[in-house]
């Protein structure tokens, strides 16, 4: 049985390190929550160390970029590690091929053009049309706010009969930008999957972006033992899953992309109903709460 917190201050005090989801927890894709914000900027005064976890399919300077944007204070977390970072390491050693099909918006492009120095060495990916391609690397519908995986099924079709891999950046399904729910990379694979073709996840739930953390950390000279880390997010495929399969305690945010199961106030999920789901799905995260903060 989960326990229902109102804080993050409540239950920090065993942990060195926070793993912290961004979309549905520290921002709606359009502005940051601040009572996230001051939660991070707590914890990193109490001496923890905070690794901004995230699914996003492109690398950690242009998730920084953006967060710059946005007006995140640079106080409230230590590093970043992205689902993009971990797919353009297998990307570059040649894990599709060498002709890639991209699949993505445009606002993608750092995968293809912030190559980090360790990697300089590896000859070139070259980006070509579909009926090119050796691969696929996929981070997105190409209009994200209008398009669905069915879109795609043609290609895909000819995709998968000619065996392509598919690399996706992104295993989220959906996230909520603002008030609209788009569809993320991870539809678009959870499909091709369906239809018989390959795919390679790189996000949380799983490894490859945990290991990204833990190099992330290791940059700043941190060493911090599983049981000193909590995982924070909205996202139960991959939030919570991932946690749980990596041996990492996690606090459940409730009021994001599942807020509609819980009952009519997001900050305050009904605890029975919360118990009866997660008993459903076999998940059982340590912590919920209904926004971070």
């Amino acid at each position: 049985m989960t326990r229902i917190i109102a804080s993050l201050a409540e239950i920090s005090a065993p942990y060195d390190v926070l793993y912290c989801d961004l979309w549905g927890c520290l921002h709606n894709g359009k502005a940051l929550f601040p009572q996230a914000v001051s939660a991070l900027q707590a914890f990193r005064r109490k001496g923890g160390a905070v690794v901004l976890l995230t699914n996003a399919p492109r690398t950690r300077h242009a998730v920084k970029r953006r967060l710059d944007q946005m007006g995140l204070p640079e106080d409230a977390y230590d590093a970043i590690a992205a689902s993009g970072d971990a797919t353009q390491v297998a990307m570059l050693q040649g894990a599709a091929g060498r002709k890639l099909w991209h699949l993505g918006p445009g606002k993608d492009e750092d995968l293809f053009s912030l190559i980090p120095d360790w990697l300089q060495d590896q000859p070139p990916i070259e980006r070509v049309s579909l009926d090119e391609a050796e691969g696929i690397i996929c981070t997105g519908p190409f209009d994200e706010f209008n398009e669905t995986p069915e879109d795609y099924r043609g290609r895909f079709l000819s995709a998968k009969v000619r065996g392509l891999k598919m690399l996706c950046a992104n295993p989220d399904l959906v996230v909520d930008f603002g008030e609209t729910r788009i569809y993320c990379a991870g539809a678009l694979a959870e499909l091709y999957a369906e239809m018989g073709g390959e795919v390679l996840q790189f996000g949380k739930p799983y490894p490859p972006v945990y290991d990204t953390a833990r190099s992330a950390l290791a940059d700043k000279g941190i060493s911090v033992d599983n049981d000193a880390v909590l995982a924070i997010g909205d996202g139960f495929r991959t939030d919570i899953r991932g946690a749980q399969a990596e041996g990492i305690d996690a606090l459940f945010i409730t009021g994001g992309l599942e807020a509609a199961r819980f009952g009519a106030d997001s900050e305050a999920p009904d605890a029975a109903l919360l118990d009866a789901w997660l008993a459903e799905i076999g998940l059982s995260p340590r912590y919920s709460m209904g926004r971070l903060r």
